[in-house]
């Protein structure tokens, strides 16, 4: 058996959870001589990523081409030999190769017969806990609050997480003392045993000083963790806010590669590392940057804010340690979660099933992508 098609599919779709935004991703098809196709993504966000990735995809598609699919380091290698100019460090390269790599787990989970879950060395717990992961984007503050309420009281989800400074008219992340009046109304919203993390927007400018005052005040309503409150390199700034909150501080979403979550964890400044395997490196990466974070002792989060194939990603990648915490998922439906797959991921009193077919355990419907591909 061997490869013997490689197909770069961008597509773009009107996301609800980001208030109707239009967000940007790239497929990678990769089918074999016997006809078994593996599916990989990877999160461009924006149509000029997702369209130069894919010119960069069908570029080096040659290389994988003609492998024998288990072959999954070697092509790696090739790979990296060839994308050594455009990769350190990251950028359109690390798209690509997270997509091809996600796309070759898959594809050895369905030549095999076995889970990618089985790949990684069995999954430790067969569900994940699941919370709601959402922007508030509403102008009305009192709407928001009732509406994440609900995730928690009526959906079953185990708690929330809402990212400031957002699209739409909330304009959190602004005003303190709307903030914390915000953050207050949450936690009674969602009672006092639910999960409860703030996520500061990359549009918001924070000094050291806004985010230890702004942490403060929310970990006064038993915040879990507190997410990228500045910006990732400022290692002093995120020193000086731990010696002065007690919840937990959570960053590493905009690191690209191994090397770099090294980086991170030597640091010393974040309690919950951020993964996203569909830009920082695929399955293999993250299973790398696992170990780096049961080694610190910390705690390994998917930021998996993307299509049902990053989510099957990343649950086996949650699924495979100990020092997961909890697993993130889009509360409204979405075409690339619901549309997508034929049986869409759904969780059920606050958990989330581990997938057991073969490769990621999902069927993608292609009519679906044909249908959201960006021309």
């Amino acid at each position: 058996m061997t490869i013997t098609k490689v197909d770069a599919i961008p597509v773009a779709y009107t996301e609800p959870n980001d208030c109707d935004s239009t967000r940007s991703l790239l497929f990678c098809r990769i089918e074999t001589s016997d006809g078994v196709v593996g599916w990989g993504e990877a999160i461009t966000q924006f149509p000029e990523a997702s369209r130069s990735s894919a010119v960069l995809l069908e570029g080096v598609a040659d290389i994988v081409i003609g492998h024998d699919p288990l072959d999954h380091h070697l092509i790696l290698a090739e790979l990296e030999r060839r994308m050594w100019w455009y990769t350190y460090g990251g950028g359109i390269g690390a798209f690509v190769l997270s997509a091809i790599d996600v796309a070759l787990w898959d594809l050895r989970g369905k030549i095999l017969g076995r889970s990618v879950s089985e790949l990684l060395g069995g999954a430790l717990r067969s569900e994940l806990p699941v919370i709601s992961s959402s922007h508030a984007f509403n102008a009305s503050l009192e709407f928001e609050i009732e509406r994440h309420g609900a995730y928690v009281r009526d959906d079953g989800y185990l708690g929330i997480k809402i990212g400031m400074g957002k699209r739409g008219e909330s304009r959190l992340g602004y005003e303190f003392d709307r903030d914390v009046a915000f953050v207050a109304g949450l936690r009674e919203a969602i009672g006092p045993d639910a999960i409860l993390i703030m996520d500061r927007g990359q549009s918001l400018e924070w000094t050291v000083s806004d985010a230890i005052r702004r942490t403060q005040a929310f970990n006064d309503y038993r915040l879990t963790w507190m997410e990228e409150p500045l910006e990732p390199r400022d290692v002093e700034g995120f020193r000086r806010l731990r010696q002065q909150v007690t919840c937990l501080i959570g960053t590493g979403e905009r690191e690209f590669t191994v090397d770099g979550y090294q980086d991170l964890l030597a640091s010393g400044i974040s309690d919950v590392v951020g993964f996203d395997p569909g830009r920082a490196g695929g399955i293999t990466s993250g299973l790398k940057v696992i170990r780096l974070v049961e080694d610190a002792n910390v705690w390994f989060n998917a930021h998996a804010w993307s299509s049902a194939v990053t989510t099957a990603a990343s649950i086996a990648l949650s699924a495979s340690t100990n020092r997961c915490m909890l697993f993130e998922q889009k509360p409204l439906a979405n075409p690339m979660q619901d549309e997508l797959i034929t049986q869409p991921f759904v969780q059920h009193h606050g958990a989330m099933a581990v997938p057991t077919g073969p490769g990621l355990g999902i069927e993608v419907i292609e009519s679906v992508l044909e249908h959201y591909r960006i021309r």
